[in-house]
């Protein structure tokens, strides 16, 4: 099977035309008539990631972050982007990323299956995006539902812990009152804060907030700041799961290394 297969596949998922502006989803390296033999599935593409795909035969990487943000002028291999695509194209291995497209879609996307591992109901998308209004597509950033039962601060946080599989919360002050109303967003979703506020949530899920965007919390709302790569991980099962469900040619598996360039002591 080819390569443009999976890729129609993904881009049904996630249509491309539902990207960020600043974003470069899509097949990064490779040609679409390649032949698929193995994929492996992974949040980041680097030169480990591609050794891992050649000692699995894979020869196609379907990332959630683009290796190439912005254009190259030239590929000397003198930064870990340069070596990794020299890697990928000597050794014939196919880079797609799937990025902010799977962040704005709610079915099968980022934030509903970080929803549904939280368990939580009425699901619905945090910010809207009205002009990429589609009747086959629920669009926008971010995503919001209620939990079963409501729990103090110290409890959600522990079972946000266990859920997530997190080793640390960064978070600000409690607020004495229950948590039930749920609002998240996978990697940096600081940008949505206001969004989760207005919607009356009583916590929000996020990463890479900054220090004095914390006092942005304004004791209104929670906020949980889990990490890039601890919001986003999950991922990787998501898009395993739904390439091995809708093909029978060929087998994704899952990156076995971590990706974190963040380290705790």
């Amino acid at each position: 099977m080819q390569l443009k297969e999976l890729i129609a596949f993904l881009e049904k998922i996630a249509p491309p035309h539902f990207q960020e502006e600043y974003d470069n989803s899509g097949l990064i390296v490779g040609h679409p008539s390649l032949e698929i033999r193995n994929v492996l599935v992974t949040l980041d593409s680097t030169e480990e990631i591609v050794d891992e795909a050649i000692a699995n035969e894979c020869n196609v990487i379907v990332a959630h972050h683009p290796i190439v943000f912005s254009g190259l002028k030239k590929i000397n291999g003198y930064n870990y982007i340069e070596k990794t695509i020299i890697k990928a194209i000597k050794n014939d291995i196919a880079i797609y990323a799937i990025h902010t497209n799977l962040d704005n879609v709610l079915v099968n996307g980022v934030n509903g299956h970080i929803a549904h591992r939280l368990g939580l109901s009425d699901i619905q998308t945090l910010a809207p995006k009205k002009d990429l209004t589609d009747s086959d597509y629920t669009v926008g950033s971010g995503a919001i539902g209620l939990l079963d039962t409501a729990m103090d601060e110290a409890d959600f946080l522990q079972f946000l812990k266990e859920k997530m599989e997190l080793s640390v919360i960064r978070h600000t002050g409690f607020l004495g009152k229950p948590i039930k109303k749920v609002a998240l967003c996978g990697g940096s979703g600081r940008f949505l804060l206001t969004s989760a506020i207005k919607q009356g949530a009583d916590v929000f899920i996020s990463a890479d907030f900054k220090y004095h965007e914390f006092f942005d919390a304004d004791q209104k709302i929670l906020i949980a700041d889990i990490g890039h790569y601890e919001s986003e991980k999950y991922t990787i099962d998501l898009l395993q799961q739904l390439i091995n469900e809708n093909f029978s040619t060929f087998a994704a598996r899952s990156t076995e290394k971590t990706t974190n360039p963040i380290k705790y002591f």
